[in-house]
């Protein structure tokens, strides 16, 4: 066997249509349904979390039940509501509040609700908080969140069942957010073009660098293509399993622990460096996500298309098999209307996100 080092710069099916790859996932949903009785059983994975975290469901829920040293973790937040009053007033208003929580430029504003990194921005000053408000609509939730220490993230996926002590962390992966390197002579669109991997999502950054897109990159100097470290806005994923150890999984269980009745998840979380993730120190959460959450690693550009469709059905097999136990505790199956509803809500908000960074 050859041990010549991959030279594929993406999986052939890790840019296909999400409704393609999750069509197994939906065929299995219907026999599992027919299996349990139930078509929502899912919705109550993680019952004191709306239907689960799955859909529609704001960030700040979950983030205001963290206590102790989840609480902790998950780095400094405020969500502010759009309201009718003048832009400019509202964007003072705000940063005053920030500045209480010792929120400062640079900071993250997101959508309060949303998923796969829309709407993530990066603001910097005033000016740039100003524009990004008045895209919103009235009532809209934006979420302002501290700047991590740490450039490193990784998608830490966990899973605890019902009645069981401790959890465990199945599956993690390193997400990059690509850079590619001035010359003194190539345009950003050249630099693009000459790397192997981002000429192949070259629509996606150059609608984040219209206005740098034909100019040239001064020799040494670095262009972060994308910010949000999300894989439909084109980060990069790679597998990171055999970096899970004891001592990491007990300083996750230890941080899910302030977390009441949550069985189901993944932590988006900057480090410092492998050594220190692989102990559980210095680690920030960016944020814990719900039912819907994947196991990101099936994103590798090594992945097999069995493994990720494997992965993937193993996990709403899991979100199955957690709901029953939770039924079985006393919780009730969310209605599919409820469902529908928050869909719709998550999904006319988004029409309203500025472009991802």
């Amino acid at each position: 066997m050859s041990n010549k080092p991959s030279e594929k710069t993406v999986s052939f099916f890790e840019f296909w249509p999400t409704w393609l790859i999750y069509l197994p996932v939906a065929f299995q949903w219907l026999f599992l349904a027919i299996r349990y009785r139930s078509l929502t059983l899912p919705f109550i994975a993680n019952p004191k979390l709306t239907v689960a975290g799955m859909v529609g469901v704001p960030k700040s829920e979950l983030m205001e039940q963290a206590r102790g040293e989840c609480d902790e973790t998950i780095l400094d937040w405020n969500v502010y509501i759009v309201k009718d009053l003048d832009i400019a007033q509202q964007t003072e208003q705000w940063l005053k509040i920030l500045d209480e929580q010792a929120i400062v430029f640079p900071f993250v504003c997101k959508p309060d609700i949303g998923c796969r990194g829309s709407g993530v921005k990066l603001v910097t000053n005033q000016q740039q908080l100003k524009d990004i408000m008045q895209v919103y609509p009235l009532g809209a939730a934006l979420m302002a969140q501290k700047l991590a220490t740490w450039e490193p993230e990784v998608g830490i996926f966990y899973v605890k069942y019902p009645g069981r002590s401790e959890g465990e962390v199945v599956s993690m992966t390193l997400k990059f957010t690509p850079y590619v390197i001035g010359d003194g002579k190539s345009t950003l669109a050249q630099l693009v073009e000459q790397d192997p991997r981002a000429r192949q999502l070259t629509a996606i950054y150059k609608q984040r660098h219209l206005d740098d897109w034909h100019k040239v990159v001064a020799d040494k100097k670095s262009i972060r293509l994308v910010f949000s470290a999300s894989h439909c806005r084109g980060a990069v994923f790679k597998d990171a399993c055999e970096h899970i150890t004891p001592a990491l999984n007990e300083r996750i269980n230890k941080i899910m622990s302030g977390l009441p009745e949550f069985y189901y998840g993944r932590l988006d979380v900057k480090f410092s460096n492998i050594d220190e993730l692989k102990q559980g120190k210095n680690l920030e959460i960016v944020e814990i996500n719900g039912a819907s959450a994947e196991s990101i690693q099936i994103w590798d550009k090594d992945a097999t298309l069995s493994s990720a469709i494997s992965t993937l059905l193993w996990q709403y097999r899991t979100l199955f098999a957690i709901g029953s136990l939770n039924r079985k505790r006393g919780y009730k199956t969310v209605s599919l209307s409820r469902i529908l509803g928050l869909w719709k809500k998550e999904k006319d908000l988004v029409k309203h996100y500025p472009l991802t960074d």
